[in-house]
């Protein structure tokens, strides 16, 4: 029903739109993936502020009208991140997540899980931003797969890592294959590409711990990661994610 409803979200994009106001792509907790217009947020006595950038995560009043976008009537900051807004890398790494979840999570249903996802990533890249050298730092790239790793398992296309994903068999997996949606054995290989025990032992371990407590891998094995990660989503989601690196 239309109305005013009050919603925590992040904004994943914000777009220039006419001579002064923004349109909004949120995640949010209630609703999912929500459009929204800014109006007069450009003017610079906004009450908005810089609030309506990505990356903010706010408390939102929201009014849903008969368009397809809500409007913005109220919007109060919970966490700015603003280590991450100082860092490059930091910066970049966010971009390609809410990328992600634009891609990926289209639905007007509300997902509690990816939503907390989301916020522990920001919080991750806010935190590594702090870090006193870079050698503190997590691996963007590693952090980078294990979010996407969990958000496809909270959007339900993660792939089978246990056993082969065409017979089941639990010993001898030595491939992955995006057709099948996971791992295959050395009967089941075909069409699939050589995974290294490294890269399946780092995507098994992403997807069961906390995304701040990743193993370190080599960069071999994270590229396999990620064209295993990008081969499942475009077979099973037909998604398709820019890579997690320039």
């Amino acid at each position: 029903m239309p109305g005013t409803f009050k919603t925590e979200g992040v904004v994943l994009r914000s777009i220039r739109f006419g001579e002064a106001d923004r349109i909004l792509h949120l995640y949010t907790v209630e609703k999912g993936r929500v459009n929204a217009i800014a109006k007069g947020s450009r003017r610079p006595k906004s009450r908005f502020g810089g609030r309506l950038e990505p990356f903010f995560r706010l408390d939102l009043m929201l009014h849903e009208g008969r368009s397809d976008l809500c409007t913005v009537t109220g919007a109060s900051t919970l966490d700015g991140y603003p280590g991450l807004r100082a860092d490059g890398p930091a910066i970049d790494a966010a971009a390609r997540g809410c990328d992600a979840v634009l891609r990926l999570l289209d639905s007007a249903e509300p997902n509690r899980p990816a939503y907390n996802l989301l916020c522990r990533y920001l919080a991750l890249l806010d935190r590594g931003a702090h870090a006193p050298s870079v050698d503190d730092r997590p691996d963007p790239a590693a952090v980078g797969l294990a979010f996407r790793l969990k958000l496809a398992l909270a959007a339900g296309f993660s792939p089978e890592l246990r056993s082969c994903a065409r017979c089941g068999e639990g010993e001898g997996l030595v491939a992955f294959s995006g057709a099948a949606g996971g791992v295959v054995c050395g009967s089941c290989e075909g069409g699939g590409f050589r995974l290294a025990p490294e890269a399946h032992e780092f995507m098994v371990t992403a997807m069961t711990r906390p995304i701040a407590e990743l193993p370190d891998a080599s960069e071999r094995a994270l590229r396999q990661a990620e064209r295993a990660i990008n081969e499942t989503l475009e077979h099973h989601a037909h998604v398709h994610l820019r890579s997690v690196a320039a």
